[in-house]
């Protein structure tokens, strides 16, 4: 396959909210990874409904709903945000979990994309989406976070830093999907992390993005900013050997 086959073209811009509107990721991914199977806009809508059927009776979606990001959220909503609010999620924790031969990755160079998984607890940002037109955003937010299904959309408590209990939508990693994967031990991780690379970028770059922007939120997650330090050192090497 060479560079000008259309299967090996980059989505521009990455993950935009142009192309979440167009649902250009999803045809680039159909176009370059036909054997992905991906939730059609029918099943997406399907899941908000019921996502926003079970929501807990304290929230009034004539406010909006909470969502909390943890990760590529942080730094590239691509939908309108009312407010944020530096929160912690107690019963998961961040980790790269989610092997990727796709977006982030590739079969000849996978990546890893976190996602949350049971135990401990979690820092990041809660988003509060307006209530206009909130489908349509909700729907712009599944066709990012839901195309492959490889998470599970579930409602959690997030708590601020004063203590206010928040209801909120978020993502955990979908440990029956087959891009899940078992926790990998540093040097898999940081090798991962440093190679993978695919049609919406690098893995690297989804990391320096992620620990960036909680940084300048006061959110030092000391694992991540370990790695982070390990993988830039390591691609910086295989660049010099290049």
């Amino acid at each position: 396959m060479t560079q000008s086959d259309p299967r090996n073209r980059a989505l521009p811009n990455g993950i935009t909210r142009e192309v979440l509107e167009r649902d250009e990721l999803r045809r680039a991914l159909a176009l370059a990874h036909p054997g992905v199977a991906m939730l059609s806009d029918a099943q997406m809508q399907s899941s908000i409904g019921a996502m926003l059927k079970q929501r807990p009776p304290t929230v009034d979606l004539d406010a909006g709903v909470w969502v909390f990001g943890y990760g590529s959220l942080l730094w590239n909503p691509c939908v309108p945000v009312a407010e944020w609010r530096d929160v912690l999620l107690y019963g998961f924790h961040r980790d790269f979990r989610i092997r990727l031969t796709h977006g982030r990755g590739s079969a000849d160079a996978p990546g890893l994309m976190l996602g949350l998984v049971a135990g401990g607890s979690c820092r990041g940002m809660g988003l509060r989406l307006p209530p206009d037109d909130l489908s349509h955003e909700l729907l712009m937010i599944w066709r990012r976070e839901m195309l492959t299904g490889v998470y599970t959309p579930r409602w959690v408590t997030l708590y601020d830093r004063d203590g206010a209990s928040l209801p909120a939508m978020t993502f955990v990693a979908n440990a029956a999907h087959p891009s899940f994967c078992a926790r990998l031990d540093d040097s898999a991780v940081i090798n991962m992390l440093a190679t993978g690379h695919g049609m919406i970028g690098s893995a690297a770059e989804y990391l320096n993005s992620t620990v960036a922007h909680l940084d300048d939120q006061g959110i030092h997650d000391h694992r991540l900013r370990t790695l982070r330090a390990r993988v830039n050192a390591a691609v910086a090497a295989r660049n010099a050997e290049a």
